[in-house]
């Protein structure tokens, strides 16, 4: 997969929103690596979690965050489905489903359904390994601080708006895979 061709879809070159995505994307990518190659005995696909992680958030730019120089009109929270239906249309169900699944520690159709989230009405957890190690990695990375790595503390802090069950499986995947 190209997923370089992609990002020039969607991006333009001299975009600053594309330097966002890019260096974000880069870091959690780094990270979803150095974790894959620390834990062999989890027999992690890295190739496919390199390219999911350079396209977890291939669809903010349809969303409304100006702070991070997205410009669209969609909600933030629906930047992961946005992603996966851009995804599929190119043929890529798999990446798909870590753009969809990798907000907070994924959203359970519960949550979905409580807070009247702007969401496909199914549980968005990630599932796989793979879908986890993205998901995971992504929390240690802000798009408003781009060279800054949470610590673990600090990436947990920044779970509580989403609810106690999203620490829990916060707390699952640290034991995974730290």
């Amino acid at each position: 997969m190209d997923y370089q061709r992609i990002i020039d879809k969607y991006y333009k070159e001299d975009d600053a929103l594309r330097h966002v995505l890019l260096v974000h994307s880069h870091s959690v990518a780094l990270k979803a690596l150095a974790i894959v190659d620390a834990h062999p005995e989890l027999h992690i696909d890295r190739r496919f979690v390199e390219e999911a992680a350079m396209l977890h958030d291939i669809g903010i730019f349809r969303c409304d965050a100006p702070g991070i120089h997205c410009h669209g009109t969609e909600p933030y929270i629906c930047h992961g489905p946005i992603g996966a239906e851009l995804l599929r249309a190119e043929g890529f169900p798999q990446h798909a489903r870590v753009c969809e699944r990798h907000t907070g520690t994924g959203i359970t159709l519960q949550t979905i359904l409580e807070r009247q989230l702007p969401l496909p009405h199914m549980d968005l957890l990630p599932e796989t390994l793979e879908e986890k190690v993205v998901c995971y990695a992504d929390k240690f990375f802000s798009k408003t601080k781009l060279h800054t790595e949470k610590t673990l503390e600090q990436a947990e802090h920044s779970l509580l708006k989403f609810g106690e069950d999203t620490i829990i499986r916060f707390h699952e995947l640290t034991k995974l895979f730290e």
